[in-house]
């Protein structure tokens, strides 16, 4: 065994995260500080006082000696305090060698290597959740985050490891009290703000460092997991920032890429916030700018349609904010997502559910006028008559789609005036009103699979009463859900569509929806019924005198009816 093996030679440094396609065997923290030595010896052959480089090649070649014998240790309060101690006293003796001798490494290696050694030893503690609370109260977590700004990139790697196996998820949830210490802890002391100042100086090239920005990012998720009110906070602290530079950074996709657009999208869930600071960091531009790489491409893999996925699940989120329509508009992304429709890849049925979201509602008024005079109606009514059989291969249910479609023209009827709104209506007036006829006969499917529910849960009810028990408000909020899984918000739009029509002045119109309700015995009674259901939900989150004019409106309608 040679000089340069002895140096790159470390015992094993235990379990850590493994990113998708590594290996157990090639755990990239186990060599670093022996790499990271061997480097400064070579720059700096001729300094080597009093046989310092001997002492150091023994330290290493003695490590899985050492940590056998501690592997018998009995993990408990004691042993823990004796480590955290130990850490702090190796973490001071190098910061005090490395301010005395910054020009000359041989003086601190060994300091460096007894660090990283007591780090790896602490990842025990992560066995012990209940006992995380002497990490904060020997203020272990303040020194652990004060080394993530550590000159040696390794050392600072090697606690981002640390912290990653502290807060896993799993872990956090066996002790919640001893969670909640650690964390607290952590969000005092800033962490967010300091993994990302050490994410910025690392080297995504170099295997090591790149595996220390993933585990950053398990770090922030499993935070965020546990406690989602910090998402407001660490977007704040530089995360948003980051996110988007890394997204947009024109290098190969890699796990990195695709973990980064997973945060991004967990950022914004419900979350105003996130939502406009997004915004205002051009993010929509971002967000646009990388999906258009798939309006006429497929993803090449599985984990890149992952993460096309992920952010239109972003840009979804975004749009929820009346501010970033407007950015949307501007952005040209209106355009974009109708293209996509067009060109009939896998990107077409997120396409579909972000122009639902840029048009619903008051808020998405101007993206319907615009969507009209791009000529997106061509593109939405072949999609109304018929759902393509490449969308259901690409595992879109036909209800997902159908709703989709049918809230796009519904908030067309209710925010489109003048021309664009006669170009909408004269749609429906097109092949002898075959459009009324497809919405008549998605109207018969769904009113059929609501009432097989309804039917359903009224036995369910039935029972319940006759065994005595209660029904509750989860009870009913189950019951909701599974009338809505039946289909029954889009057989809401589909009767909104009908009524809108029917109010639109052209007789044609409305006899047409009429005659085949009585062909197929339906029921206007039935119809009303359930447009009052709609209004009686409608502008949910949205101001009271909203709410109020949009029940009115819709009242108004129905007696016309």
């Amino acid at each position: 065994m040679d000089v340069g093996e002895l140096l790159n030679y470390q015992p094993d440094r235990g379990a850590k995260r493994l990113r998708a396609g590594d290996d157990d065997d090639d755990d990239p923290r186990s060599k670093k500080t022996g790499r990271e030595l061997a480097r400064h010896l070579e720059g700096d052959d001729s300094e080597d006082p009093s046989g310092e480089r001997k002492r150091i090649l023994e330290k290493l070649m003695d490590d899985d000696e050492d940590a056998d014998d501690q592997e018998g240790e009995p993990v408990d309060e004691s042993s823990v305090k004796k480590m955290i101690l130990t850490f702090e006293k190796r973490s001071y003796k190098n910061q005090e060698l490395r301010i005395k001798f910054p020009d000359t490494p041989g003086r601190f290696m060994e300091t460096e290597l007894d660090l990283n050694d007591i780090i790896q030893e602490m990842h025990v503690i992560a066995t012990m959740p209940d006992l995380y609370h002497l990490l904060v109260e020997l203020n272990a977590v303040h020194s652990l985050l004060g080394l993530l700004s550590h000159e040696n990139t390794d050392i600072a790697i090697a606690v981002v490891d640390l912290l990653q196996e502290l807060t896993d998820i799993d872990t956090l949830h066996e002790s919640e009290e001893g969670a909640e210490v650690l964390i607290d802890s952590l969000l005092e002391g800033q962490v967010v703000a300091l993994l990302v100042q050490n994410m910025e100086r690392l080297d995504e090239q170099v295997k090591e460092e790149a595996d220390g920005v993933y585990n950053t990012l398990a770090i922030i998720e499993n935070m965020a997991e546990f406690r989602p009110g910090l998402c407001t906070e660490a977007a704040q602290q530089g995360l948003m920032q980051w996110l988007l530079k890394r997204i947009k950074a024109k290098i190969p996709f890699d796990a990195n890429k695709l973990y980064c657009s997973e945060i991004l999208a967990i950022l914004l869930q419900n979350n105003d916030s996130t939502r406009e600071l997004l915004g205002e960091l051009d993010g929509i531009d971002v967000l646009l700018q990388q999906l258009s790489v798939f309006k006429r491409h497929n993803p090449a893999t599985a984990e890149e349609q992952e993460m096309m996925e992920n952010l239109f699940d972003a840009l979804c989120s975004c749009l929820m904010l009346a501010a970033n329509r407007d950015r949307f508009l501007r952005g040209e992304g209106l355009q974009l997502m109708n293209l996509m429709l067009r060109e009939k890849k896998m990107s077409r049925t997120s396409a579909l559910r972000v122009l639902d979201h840029g048009m619903i509602g008051p808020e998405g008024s101007d993206n319907c006028h615009k969507f009209v005079d791009i000529l997106g109606l061509r593109t939405i009514f072949p999609l109304f008559m018929k759902t393509p059989k490449k969308m259901r291969k690409a595992g879109a249910a036909d209800k997902e789609h159908e709703e989709h479609v049918c809230s796009i023209i519904a908030s067309c009827l209710r925010n489109l005036k003048a021309q664009q709104r006669t170009r909408l209506l004269s749609k429906f007036t097109e092949n002898d009103c075959e459009k009324v006829d497809r919405l008549m006969e998605l109207h018969f499917k769904y009113l059929e699979a609501v009432q097989v529910a309804d039917k359903r849960i009224e036995g369910e009810k039935h029972d319940m009463v006759k065994r005595g028990e209660i029904l509750d408000d989860v009870m009913e909020d189950e019951f909701y859900l599974r009338r809505l899984d039946a289909g029954l918000f889009v057989l809401q739009l589909l009767c909104y569509i009908m009524v809108e029509i029917s109010n639109s002045g052209i007789s044609q119109l409305q006899q047409r929806v009429h005659q085949i309700l009585n062909l197929r015995g339906g029921s206007v009674k039935v119809v009303r019924h359930i447009m009052r259901e709609y209004a009686e939900n409608i502008g949910d989150g949205k101001s009271e005198e909203f709410k109020e004019s949009e029940q009115k409106r819709i009242m108004d309608l129905l007696e016309n009816f």
